[in-house]
């Protein structure tokens, strides 16, 4: 990138082991409050219809509590942003299911596992619950989701001058695919993203490449998190905006590449 992308975030929205949702997470990450960590617990998607809402699995609760949070605490509409949803493997957890039925003699996979299975079903899934009919982009990049999704947010809000929703969100494998993809536990988090500064904005960021190595937390459980969760390597950033500090961050993205951000908090 030959200069820094900048967005202003809006609202943010958070979900992960015992981190219930952002107030609650900034507390946390500002050090006002001790860490308590427990498994994540997402609630029901009131806002789908009945049918869908039977179909849904972990993964795309989790993206959308994340995604509903961050417009909500912005007092924005849903229906009319642009969003980029990036996960570092999707739906884990219905992949298992659909290999089990597959190793069996039967083979035969079930309509709702099928379309639950491909990648951008959160995705789709967000515009049945918000009606909304803007630009959507699903990425994957493995450990380096949250990097690539938040470069691909400010690179659409630069180019098309309006905001942009990212939800980043990974959630737990059971095993025996864990033994292969180690993720512990859900966490899922959302930046609402403006190209110019209104009233609600928490922080200003711009965003550059850089060789430095990644920043990691002092507390060693949420360290243990962000190390372990492609989508919580956010945290170091969500950190800063909690404290409200101005200064640069290093956050995880690619193995010699990283994102080198400034934070500058709004007043």
């Amino acid at each position: 990138m030959s200069a820094a992308l900048t967005a202003w975030v809006e609202g943010l929205g958070l979900l992960g082991p015992g981190l219930s949702d952002w107030p609650a997470a900034a507390e946390v990450l500002a050090g006002r409050a001790p860490y308590a960590p427990r498994a994540t617990v997402i609630p029901p998607l009131n806002c789908l219809p009945p049918a869908e809402r039977r179909r849904t699995g972990k993964v795309v609760r989790l993206a959308l509590t994340a995604g509903l949070e961050a417009v909500s605490r912005a007092g924005a509409s849903a229906a009319t942003l642009a969003a980029v949803f990036s996960s570092s493997g999707g739906d884990g957890e219905n992949c298992q299911e659909i290999c089990q039925v597959l190793a069996g003699p039967e083979r035969q996979i079930s309509p709702t596992r099928f379309h639950n299975s491909v990648h951008n079903a959160a995705s789709g899934y967000w515009g049945i619950a918000t009606g909304a009919s803007a630009a959507s982009n699903a990425l994957c990049a493995y450990d380096a989701s949250f990097g690539a999704g938040l470069l691909e947010a400010l690179v659409q809000l630069r180019v098309e001058e309006t905001a942009v929703l990212l939800i980043a969100y990974d959630a737990d494998y059971p095993e025996p695919m864990r033994s292969v993809r180690p993720i512990p536990q859900a966490f899922a988090v959302a930046l609402l993203l403006t190209p110019a500064a209104r009233r609600a904005s928490l922080a200003r960021l711009a965003v550059e490449l850089s060789a430095a190595p990644a920043e990691e937390l002092a507390e060693p459980q949420l360290e243990a998190l962000r190390a372990e969760v492609p989508a919580a390597r956010s945290l170091p950033l969500l950190s800063r905006i909690a404290r409200r500090e101005h200064g640069a961050v290093v956050i995880d993205y690619l193995e010699t590449l990283r994102l080198r951000i400034e934070v500058s908090p709004c007043p």
